[in-house]
């Protein structure tokens, strides 16, 4: 039987970058478009974590299939981890990504160089059909630019420019960002997960 994962978003951005990182597993990637209907999952958890295992869990008991959901978002030290898990709607329920960045820019205004650190954090959950879940964590250090730049990316990217590097995710190419991301981290952790699952359904 062919090996399938089903990544419980439907952020074309998340699923295009989760399908470039796991382009070399020979499985087939299912999104939530390839499947029936199933109830949306409100992310009303107070980290990270509990909204993938939140995510991973409702997708993988809905469907059978096994399922990885990432939650991720932007903490910033200035701001006391803020975004956070409210990355996403952080000028508002439905904010643009260009909202959100103004909100930040805004924020962080008065904030000097030297104190603009932040983080990109990603935590992957993955669940089987028996609700069985394992998480990962990856992190990306960097700071917060005074000006967006770069048009690649979504969210933040603009934003955010990784250490060691004089140009923001925006600005780099999909194959560099995927190398330091904090997507890519937490995936390269959970890509062993994913390998003891179907080789115990193998033996």
């Amino acid at each position: 039987m062919k090996k399938q994962l089903l990544l419980a978003t439907r952020n074309q951005h998340k699923k295009r970058e989760l399908q470039e990182l796991l382009a070399d597993m020979e499985v087939e990637i299912l999104t939530l478009e390839d499947v029936d209907a199933i109830p949306e999952v409100e992310e009303d958890g107070d980290t990270f974590e509990a909204n993938a295992v939140k995510k991973a869990c409702a997708t993988a008991l809905a469907t059978g299939i096994l399922s990885l959901a990432d939650d991720s978002g932007l903490e910033v030290d200035a701001l006391q981890g803020k975004p956070g898990v409210y990355s996403a709607r952080f000028a508002g329920e439905h904010a643009s990504d260009e909202e959100n960045n103004n909100k930040l820019l805004k924020l962080m205004e008065s904030v000097p160089d030297e104190k603009r650190s932040a983080r990109f954090v990603s935590v992957i959950a993955i669940c089987d059909a028996h609700g069985v879940v394992k998480t990962v964590r990856g992190e990306c250090s960097g700071t917060i630019a005074r000006v967006p730049a770069g048009s690649g990316g979504f969210g933040y990217d603009p934003l955010f420019i990784p250490n060691g590097y004089k140009q923001t995710y925006a600005q780099l190419s999909a194959a560099e960002k995927n190398r330091i991301s904090h997507r890519g981290a937490a995936l390269s952790k959970a890509l062993p997960v994913l390998k003891e699952y179907w080789a115990a359904r193998r033996s």
